[in-house]
């Protein structure tokens, strides 16, 4: 219909109708006809919004940072807002200003502001581990901010996507983090070693120990077997100073039963002891050639043929008596003594 308009706002849209500077309705999701030429629609869009934003800032020690993330918030206050930005709307539902975007840039300095705050308390190693903490001090500052309440927004979340040190200061970062990781690596090798020695010297003292157990042991069984063998030359010590106490005693009684016999014989003829003794031929022989030599001088000569021998050695069993021998050597010097004087 000529000069009238329509609108219908989804329940993410907070509509606003002015008629002469007046407002006629605000809410959200409104459907509602209008007269285009004295009416004005503000359209305020409820939804969250996502901000994009890249910070470059100094840190603690003096070495330059770079922030990036993403900042998140959503109109609740639309009065509010549609009093400080243009959110007006064609016919079309087209914006009349630039207005609706600079929301987001009423945004940014804050948080920039907040961020800069934290790095500068930070030195850069200590920053970039503690990306989780400038989040919260962001977001906790963006809500309790008097000028992003006076925009009629609530911030829902600042995220810290990443942060980035310069190229020359991240390679020197990761050189000493890189040292670090190295010497780390050595000293866990060092302790490996370290623990594979103090195994080993371990294993070298239970081996000396169960040496020196064993050498213990074969002492101890060398010393049984001496002290067994020592009990043994004492027994034996014991069984020789006896056989030779027995052996003195036999000779003692033998000694005595000898003398027994001389002194009893000691007035005995010898001859009469040779006779009754059972002597030999061989002994009789023998006593008559003593004769024989104690009567030398008596003898002139005296010839033993070998008949004589040869009868004596090789008889036929019945040796010659001692006085048959010496009857025979006297007969035979007598006959030499006379065929001398013939």
């Amino acid at each position: 219909m000529l000069g009238f308009g329509y609108v219908k706002a989804p329940p993410t849209t907070h509509v606003i109708h002015f008629v002469n500077g007046k407002r006629r309705r605000s809410g959200a999701g409104l459907s509602f006809f209008y007269l285009r030429f004295s009416a004005e629609i503000v359209r305020i869009p409820l939804t969250s919004v996502d901000v994009p934003y890249a910070f470059t800032e100094m840190t603690a020690d003096y070495q330059e940072v770079t922030v990036q993330g993403e900042l998140t918030y959503r109109i609740t206050d639309p009065e509010r807002v549609a009093h400080i930005l243009d959110f007006s709307v064609d016919g079309a539902g087209r914006y009349l200003s630039d207005d609706p975007t600079k929301l987001n840039d009423r945004l940014v300095p804050p948080a920039q502001a907040l961020t800069r705050s934290f790095t500068h308390e930070h030195p850069l190693d200590a920053l970039l581990l503690h990306s989780a903490s400038l989040a919260e001090h962001v977001l906790a500052g963006l809500r309790t901010s008097q000028v992003v309440g006076d925009l009629g927004v609530e911030v829902m979340a600042f995220n810290v996507l990443s942060l980035a040190p310069t190229p020359e200061m991240g390679k020197a970062i990761q050189a000493g983090a890189r040292e670090e990781l190295l010497r780390k690596a050595d000293e866990a090798v060092y302790a490996r070693r370290n623990a594979a020695v103090e195994l080993e010297r371990q294993i070298k003292e239970n081996e000396l120990e169960t040496e020196i157990a064993v050498a213990r042991k074969k002492r101890n069984v060398r010393e049984k077997q001496m002290e067994a063998e020592i009990a043994i030359e004492q027994q034996r010590s014991t069984l020789v100073e006896r056989k030779v106490a027995n052996q003195r005693l036999e000779s003692g009684a033998r000694a005595e039963a000898i003398k027994a016999v001389v002194e009893a014989m000691r007035d005995a003829d010898w001859r009469t002891l040779m006779a009754t003794g059972g002597a030999g031929a061989g002994d009789h022989i023998a006593i008559a050639f003593r004769e024989l030599a104690e009567r030398a001088e008596k003898i002139g000569t005296l010839n033993i043929t070998p008949d004589l021998l040869s009868s004596l050695l090789e008889g036929n069993g019945s040796t010659p008596s001692a006085e048959t021998i010496i009857d025979h050597a006297a007969v035979k010097a007598k006959d030499r003594r006379s065929q001398k004087r013939n």
